[in-house]
């Protein structure tokens, strides 16, 4: 079965649920990401202080953790425009050339999915970052003429959630290069807590926390399943979010108390109880889900992997033993000697 393009936990962007309201405007108002915070504030203050732009950023990690608002928010700071791009649509060097051509002084170049620039465009962003200088080749063979348009002095904004996929010599032209991490629950439930207030709902704090456990350490996530409460509340004429409601919406989307949804528990299933805990090939899992490989790989498996709940082997894809504690079995053997997880085993438990 395909991925549903509404699923609750998929952290990338959907249809309607990136509502721009709800992204904090400055660094004060961003909540999380404490390290990277203060760095940029020291960052930005001293390049508005030298009268320059700030240096071009790289931020890379897990979608969903706020790099394209940071990305505002350092706009912001600097005085100037958010022009937002993306790698695989800029196709030609003409499609850049427009971009760079009518930025103004301090303006910020966002550039979502960096790593998938063809190479001829990024050639273009060479000179461009370094020289703040485009350079345009006009005719073809013996009259060809190469023409250097200045550029005001800009900030270019990657993001990327596979770094290792940007080449050499972009990575090395950029001067600040940050990673996202994951959010801890603390701050999951503050987010939460800011959204409420921004949508105008009232919400008790074990609402919040209840949201923020099943959000994967994402914003995003959140935020979403904050709507999807929301959606509950109104329904049912509340005045205030409690944890029932939040629960009762949880219930109704298919997330357990860790997080997990169906699609999820499907592949914990098949590498257990049909291929006996694995190791399993990654093509062959997804002949045995009806699932895209790339989809298995990109969106199910980081998750079920930070948890503990498969593993990658030269062999292919493992369970692990919480795996079999999370589905009430008895793990095999090998697995019983093996380190305590967090799952207990219970009673009546099958063997």
């Amino acid at each position: 079965m395909p991925v549903e393009a509404n699923r609750y936990l998929d952290p990338n962007d959907g249809p309607g649920e990136d509502d721009n309201s709800l992204r904090p405007l400055s660094l004060d108002d961003f909540l999380g990401q404490e390290k990277l915070k203060e760095k940029l504030s020291i960052f930005i203050r001293a390049a508005r202080a030298r009268g320059e732009a700030l240096d071009h950023t790289l931020l890379y990690g897990p979608p969903g953790l706020g790099k394209t608002t940071l990305a505002g928010i350092i706009a912001r700071e600097m005085g100037g425009q958010l022009r937002v791009t993306t790698g695989p649509s800029l196709e030609r060097t003409g499609d850049l050339a427009a971009i760079l051509s009518n930025l103004e002084p301090n303006d910020v170049l966002f550039i979502d999915e960096i790593h998938r620039l063809p190479n001829a465009v990024e050639e273009i962003l060479y000179p461009a970052m370094e020289d703040y200088a485009l350079h345009i080749i006009v005719g073809k063979g013996p009259l060809a003429n190469n023409i250097c348009l200045p550029l005001p002095g800009f900030t270019l904004v990657g993001a990327t959630t596979r770094l290792g996929l940007l080449t050499s010599p972009l990575r090395a032209r950029f001067g600040i290069v940050e990673q996202l991490s994951p959010y801890s629950e603390a701050e999951l439930v503050r987010i939460v807590a800011r959204g409420a207030r921004v949508l105008g709902l009232t919400i008790r704090e074990e609402a919040s926390m209840e949201i923020a456990r099943r959000s994967r350490g994402t914003p995003r996530i959140a935020l979403r399943l904050l709507r999807r409460v929301r959606d509950v509340a109104e329904v049912r004429s509340l005045e205030a979010i409690d944890a029932g409601t939040a629960n009762a919406a949880m219930d109704m989307l298919g997330l357990d108390d860790l997080g997990l949804d169906e699609g999820d528990r499907r592949i914990l299933k098949v590498i257990v109880e049909l291929f006996n805990g694995g190791p399993v090939g990654l093509s062959t899992l997804g002949a045995a889900l009806n699932e895209e490989v790339q989809t298995i790989e990109d969106i199910y498996e980081p998750f079920l992997i930070q948890q503990g709940f498969i593993e990658r082997t030269p062999r292919g894809r493992r369970a692990t033993r919480n795996s079999w504690l999370y589905l009430g079995k008895t793990p095999p053997p090998e697995e019983l000697d093996q380190w305590q997880m967090r799952l207990p085993i219970e009673e009546g438990a099958e063997t």
